[in-house]
């Protein structure tokens, strides 16, 4: 059966209601190839030590392992937040063929929000992108995070 970019979608705010119980920023990625879940990750920066461990980071790195390959071709990626500028330089190092994301951000959002990096004709790689999937519940999962710790 064929899952659709919503059903995969809820996947990934499963894995950023995971990292809202550790603590971290809830944002969630999951990363599909022919209709299977490959790998997946939520935000861990703050456990980790790490400022790169980020959602979308965590899973390319699992698809990588997994996979034995860092270009992820034929793949791709859910995720709940818009991805910065760090994220989206790993998702087309990657060559992760196609983006979903949910909600917009306003203050990092690398793919419309603030930069347009998927758009500079410059790169050698191209990916399809779609966005608002979810958008409501992600962003009000953010918004209730970051109220709550104001």
């Amino acid at each position: 059966m064929m899952k659709t970019d919503e059903q995969y979608m809820r996947h990934a705010l499963q894995l950023a209601h995971r990292a809202e119980q550790e603590g971290e920023v809830p944002v969630g990625a999951v990363l599909v190839k022919g209709n299977e879940i490959i790998a997946q990750g939520w935000n861990r920066p703050i456990s980790g030590h790490d400022p790169t461990a980020h959602a979308e980071i965590q899973a390319l790195r699992e698809a990588g392992q997994r996979l034995g390959n860092y270009r992820l071709v034929e793949t791709t990626l859910y995720v709940t937040l818009e991805p910065c500028i760090m994220c989206i330089g790993a998702i087309l190092h990657a060559r992760v063929q196609r983006l979903v994301y949910a909600a917009s951000d306003p203050r990092a959002g690398a793919i419309h929000s603030v930069y347009t990096i998927p758009d500079d004709g410059k790169l050698n790689h191209t990916i399809e992108i779609a966005g608002g999937i979810l958008a409501e519940e992600c962003s009000g999962l953010l918004t209730n995070f970051f109220r709550a710790r104001r």
